[in-house]
């Protein structure tokens, strides 16, 4: 077998597969089969999804086998070789895919700018061989992190854009903010409209923009600084990062509306909750990822 000590082995068409007749475990097992591999090599095959127990995909290096499993040597999918520091596809199907945008990239550019999150899918959509482009359904700014939705086609993004009120029906963010919350919990409802350098403007009463509604609810508080969970009802245009300033907490690292506070080097603000019924589907679907350790820095444990 000495074959096998120079490269990780999988099959290009069906899978390799090995019955196990004892117990031990999955490194010592594939060690046995391939003999003479060495072990950084079986921990590659691994950290490459090419090694499934029973149909499952496993990276575990020290699984413990039982007698009667499969153990199946594949190749990894594209979506499974997809690595992108700026994005994780969180869910993929036909119709759309749920992405967690790292902060410091562009949802999009009218200059069809690449180093996007749109053009990044559309160079991985090129690779998996999808007939498709990358079509916005809503959009994070530069730098806010989170969960986003994009269509595979416009007429599933145009689903959306007509009835968004009753398909998304949960959007929550988190954000570290200056100062302590004097409340707990309220809620912040104003008039936004942009000036001619798209600086957005807030109004308690009508000026001719959009109204606005953010609902906050106050997680950890210091002398210093709020952890904030916000629901938007509507989605305007840096609604979040406007209200926060309105009512005197804005958004730490918020170079645009805040006050200059950077002690945490980043935008602190993460949407980390998404929830819409699939169009196509006709099911609810519920997404979470976690906010960023660095929002929990300010706060002791």
């Amino acid at each position: 077998m000495s074959k096998n000590k120079n490269k990780i082995p999988h099959s290009k068409s069906n899978p390799l597969k090995f019955n196990v007749s004892e117990e031990m475990q999955l490194m010592d097992f594939l060690m046995k089969k391939f003999d003479g591999i060495s072990r950084n090599k079986v921990k590659r095959m691994l950290a490459n999804k090419v090694v499934s127990v029973d149909g499952k995909r496993t990276t575990q290096f020290d699984f413990a086998l039982q007698p009667g499993m499969t153990v199946e040597i594949g190749k990894p999918t594209a979506r499974e070789r997809f690595n992108n520091p700026k994005l994780k596809i969180v869910y993929e199907d036909k119709f759309l895919l749920v992405i967690d945008k790292r902060e410091g990239l562009l949802t999009n550019s009218p200059t069809k700018e690449k180093d996007t999150a749109q053009g990044i899918l559309n160079d991985y959509f090129i690779a998996t061989q999808q007939r498709c482009r990358a079509h916005t359904i809503h959009r994070l700014d530069r730098d806010t992190s989170g969960l986003m939705l994009f269509a595979k086609s416009k007429d599933v993004a145009l689903m959306f854009e007509e009835d968004w009120k009753n398909i998304v029906y949960d959007r929550r963010y988190v954000a570290v903010v200056c100062g302590e919350m004097e409340k707990k919990s309220g809620v912040i409802e104003s008039w936004l409209k942009d000036n001619k350098a798209f600086i957005t403007y807030s109004s308690p009463t009508d000026n001719g923009g959009k109204f606005a509604q953010t609902y906050y609810d106050t997680l950890m508080v210091t002398n210093k600084y709020s952890l904030v969970e916000l629901t938007l009802q509507t989605g305007r245009k840096n609604q979040i990062r406007v209200h926060m300033a309105d009512i005197g907490h804005p958004v730490v690292g918020d170079v645009k509306y805040g006050n200059g506070d950077n002690s945490l080097g980043r935008l602190c603000l993460h949407a980390y909750r998404l929830c819409f019924h699939h169009p196509l589907k006709d099911k609810d679907m519920e997404f979470e990822t976690p906010f960023p350790a660095t929002f929990a820095r300010p706060f002791p444990k």
